[in-house]
Formats: C-alpha cells, sequence, structure tokens
C-alpha cells in the first residue's frame, strides 16, 4: 500500500512543483527514491515530529502541497498540537501519509499501536480522514486527497496486506464499496484492511441462513451518511468493524450518523478496541484475535447476544 502511494507521489511530483515531502527520520527503503529525484523538494527534520507538522503547515501556506510520513501514531498523535493549531486551524495544504494503523506493528507493543489516530484527526475541523483497504483503494484516496487544497490524513497498512480490487478498478473513496448487495438481516462495514475479515464474517453469516451484505468505507470524514443509513433502514443489525477503539472512531461516526434517523432502523454493533488500552504483545493476526475484530470472535459474540 505504502509503495503503491508513494509511486503516485513520485508521479504527482514529475508534473506538480508544489508537492514537498517532510519525514521525520523514518521510511527508509521506501522513501529514498523521492529524495533523490527531488532534493528540493524532500526534507528530513530528524526525531522531532511536532517540528516535522509546524514545518509542514509553513510550507503549505507558502504554496506548497506537502505530505508528512511517519508510521503509527507518530504523525499524528505526537504532533496533534501542531496539527490542529498549525496545520487544520489554518486550513494548509498538508496531506498526512500514516502508514502502519491499527496492530500492523503489534509487536513493537502499546506505543506503536495507533488505535486513536482515526479519533483524533476526524476532531479536527477542515481535515479529511482516509483509511483504505487495500493498494488500489489507497491509490484511489491519495487521488482524491491530492485535488482539493486542505488537511488529509490517509491510514496506511504496513505492507503486504491483501489486495481486494483490480488494479483498474475505478474506486470513488466518497461512496460506500459494495461487495454484495444489501442484507435483510445484518450488514457489515469494514473499514481499513479488516474487509477481509469481513468478507469471511459475511459468508459465515449466510452459511447459517441470514442474509448478509459487507460493505466498506474509504472517507470515514466526511462519511456517506446517505448510503450507512440506508443499510440501517433496510436491516435489523449494523456490524462496523475497524482496527481502532470504537470510542470516537469508525464506529462512532456510523453511530453519529444512525443517531439522526427518526424511522425504525437496525441496531449497531461496533467490533474494534473496546475503549481499553492494549496490554498485549503479538502480531496483527493475534491480537485481532485477542481484542475480539476478527471473523471468528465477531461471529460468536452476534450469535449469542442477538435474535436475527
Amino acid at each position: 500500500m505504502r509503495n503503491h502511494v508513494i509511486d503516485e507521489l513520485m508521479n504527482l511530483a514529475s508534473k506538480d512543483k508544489r508537492a514537498f515531502l517532510v519525514t521525520a527520520d523514518l521510511g527508509y527503503n521506501v522513501i529514498e527514491k523521492f529524495r533523490d529525484a527531488f532534493p528540493d523538494r524532500y526534507l528530513n527534520v530528524g526525531i522531532s515530529e511536532q517540528n516535522m507538522c509546524s514545518v509542514a503547515a509553513g510550507l503549505g501556506m507558502e504554496g506548497y502541497m506537502v505530505f508528512t510520513y511517519s508510521i503509527g501514531n507518530f504523525p499524528t498523535l505526537r504532533g496533534i498540537e501542531q496539527i490542529r493549531n498549525n496545520i487544520c486551524y489554518h486550513n494548509a495544504n498538508v496531506k498526512i501519509l500514516s502508514v502502519g494503523g491499527g496492530f500492523a506493528y503489534g509487536d513493537l507493543g502499546m506505543t506503536h499501536h495507533a488505535t486513536e489516530d482515526i479519533a483524533m484527526m476526524r476532531a479536527l475541523p477542515n481535515m479529511k480522514v482516509y483509511v483504505p483497504s487495500d493498494e488500489v483503494d489507497a491509490v484511489a484516496c491519495f487521488k482524491e486527497a491530492v485535488s482539493f487544497d486542505g488537511p488529509a490524513f490517509i491510514r496506511m497498512a504496513r505492507g503486504k496486506e491483501a489486495v481486494f480490487h483490480k488494479q483498474n478498478d475505478i474506486i470513488n473513496p466518497s461512496k460506500l464499496q459494495r461487495y454484495t448487495s444489501v442484507g435483510k438481516d445484518i450488514n457489515i462495514i469494514t473499514c481499513g484492511t479488516l474487509l477481509g475479515e469481513g468478507k469471511k464474517l459475511q459468508k459465515m453469516f449466510e452459511n447459517k441462513g441470514v442474509s448478509t451484505g459487507v460493505f466498506s468505507v474509504l472517507r470515514v470524514k466526511p462519511l456517506c451518511n446517505d448510503e450507512i443509513k440506508e443499510l440501517a433502514l433496510n436491516s435489523k443489525l449494523v456490524i462496523t468493524m475497524e482496527e481502532h477503539n470504537i470510542v470516537g472512531g469508525f464506529g462512532g461516526a456510523v453511530a453519529e450518523a444512525l443517531s439522526e434517523i427518526e424511522e425504525k432502523h437496525a441496531v449497531l454493533y461496533r467490533a474494534g478496541l473496546q475503549d481499553t488500552y492494549t496490554s498485549k504483545i503479538g502480531n496483527q493476526d493475534f491480537l485481532r484475535d485477542y481484542y475480539e475484530m476478527n471473523a471468528e470472535k465477531v461471529f460468536a459474540h452476534v450469535m449469542e447476544n442477538y435474535e436475527l
């Protein structure tokens, strides 16, 4: 995913002299090609993410289209005050490229588990938030983010993630991504690379005779509220799946949308990190299972707690 986005950034920089990349001493083996091709539009500020955000804001306000790059929580939570005050308040043209959302760096522990970044970013006025599910989605999100002036956050996977689309598929990040028809009983909406688990979960319910649809959202803010409401108005249960805290995250965004519906609508179950810190260390699959956000654990929870 990250390699495809950097390739798109390279292509953009060859055509648009506003493109400028700022990193905080991370991204080796990925960003060198940009550094070598455009040395006058590349800056490594060292291990100082707050400074990276402030420098990016200044460059953006001087007419550049700036991309900050780092991993996990580093490009977001570490510089949140600078993102809020310097980037978003001034509507600076800065795009935050974050690699390794959720448990992608699971074996490095809680400090590297990015499980609050969506909530933090979507709370900021002017910020648009993208969470692609694969490399094709990531490129589509990147292209939309560079089509407007202003802040954007693209939360990417670490690499080697499953691919759910063909390379030439036309993806509109503003729309709900539909992989099945609308389920009469359950509709699953995933965020990020949990799409694979969502697809598996959909088949598990269908095998039990439960009419189930599966969908994904790429742009969490602004959210495709009308399409989300459509699913809730035509089913009994909506399940959101995210590798993130359910408080303020994707599930929270969906809950906000459903709260505006006056008619009778589906119950919402938010699968994700249940408002806790991650105290366990392990690979991504282990942590998804431990914190009950994979297909098997969500299936068991729903079958035990909901009448369908």
